[in-house]
């Protein structure tokens, strides 16, 4: 296998991501409209005032106690900015560079980056990276995907330029089958994920990690159903959708956890890797610290630091012994560190 060369901003940076095994064990609560919603549906619900202030702080003390148990923790600036401050000094920093949501009068879901943000300014607030989310369905009209390409290919030259990785979240769809829940939608899921998967792979794009979703809707898996619901997908299936996942992509790969509760990610994960699928670690977001939700808007801060002390922790510790069992390094795709040349490079500065 040919060298690989990295240069020495995104290899330490990287490097400081990763576990000591080189894995990326890292924590998600980088939601904005969602985790809005989710907390003034909790305080609504325990007859509380919903403010602004709620999010802040819950982001404040998921940051604060959960990252001591992982590599990094992604975190949006907007409602997150107090716990980019409170998380572990030993945990690497992933910042959002992308607009949240997308524009529903415009067909597309086209991206955006965040208009008075770049990827100099988030080194300069300690960024060891930054993660764009991107909407993607590889049969979509080339008009619309002839944008998205473009958009990701100077997201690419940037972080070049920057000397800073950068995670592309890949969270595919169907416009014409709205319901993403649906048997109908599980049935296209495996083709629309290994076909995004691959093209982000291109080297044009320059993208550091791709954060992936599992590549199949866990709940019609044959022996996962709930009673009544007919599986799309048998174990065999499944397990070479996994392994065909290796094949078409060439750098490292993460999984996010898209809202499942936590014991659905961890099979997820555990038959991923049994199935010999190359993943390099996670970003585990509300399945690490969903129900500390309810647990702050009924009882406050001190209820929530010993939920996140006790239930929360071992979430995020289950996660890990996974983690520890199934991942591979994010150098392993590269053939290890021997084969990676780091390089030092003259970043584009004023």
């Amino acid at each position: 296998m040919a060298k690989k060369r990295i240069s020495r901003g995104k290899f330490d940076k990287l490097q400081k991501l990763s576990n000591d095994q080189g894995v990326i064990a890292a924590l998600a609560i980088d939601q904005r409209g969602s985790m809005k919603r989710i907390m003034q549906a909790a305080a609504k619900k325990y007859g509380k005032e919903y403010s602004l202030d709620m999010v802040y702080e819950y982001k404040e003390l998921v940051a604060q106690e959960l990252t001591k148990y992982t590599s990094a923790i992604l975190i949006d600036e907007e409602l997150g900015f107090k716990g980019m401050k409170s998380k572990s000094k030993d945990s690497g920093l992933i910042l959002s560079y992308e607009k949240t949501g997308y524009d529903a009068d415009t067909v597309g879901r086209f991206p955006e980056l965040l208009p008075d943000e770049s990827l100099d300014r988030i080194l300069e607030k300690g960024g060891d990276a930054a993660k764009v989310l991107t909407y993607y369905n590889p049969n979509d009209k080339d008009e619309i995907n002839k944008v998205k390409h473009a958009f990701l290919e100077r997201l690419g030259n940037e972080a070049l330029a920057a000397d800073i990785p950068v995670f592309v979240e890949i969270v595919t769809y169907d416009d014409n089958v709205p319901d993403g829940k649906s048997p109908e939608f599980a049935k296209e899921k495996p083709q629309l994920v290994l076909d995004s998967m691959k093209e982000f792979s291109k080297d044009k794009y320059h993208i550091d990690v791709l954060k992936a979703e599992i590549p199949v809707n866990w709940n019609y898996v044959a022996g996962y159903t709930k009673d009544g619901v007919d599986a799309v997908y048998s174990q065999d299936e499944v397990k070479q959708i996994f392994k065909d996942m290796n094949e078409l992509v060439d750098r490292p790969f993460i999984y996010l956890s898209a809202g499942v509760p936590a014991e659905t990610f961890r099979e997820e994960l555990t038959f991923a890797g049994e199935s010999g699928n190359a993943y390099s670690g996670i970003l585990g977001g509300r399945a690490t610290w969903l129900d500390g939700v309810e647990v702050y808007a009924k009882d406050g801060r001190e209820a929530l630091i010993q939920w996140l002390d006790t239930q929360g922790k071992e979430n995020v510790e289950e996660l890990n012994d996974i983690l520890a069992k199934y991942a591979k390094p994010w150098y392993a795709i590269y053939g290890g560190l021997d084969n990676i040349e780091v390089f030092d490079k003259d970043v584009m500065t004023d």
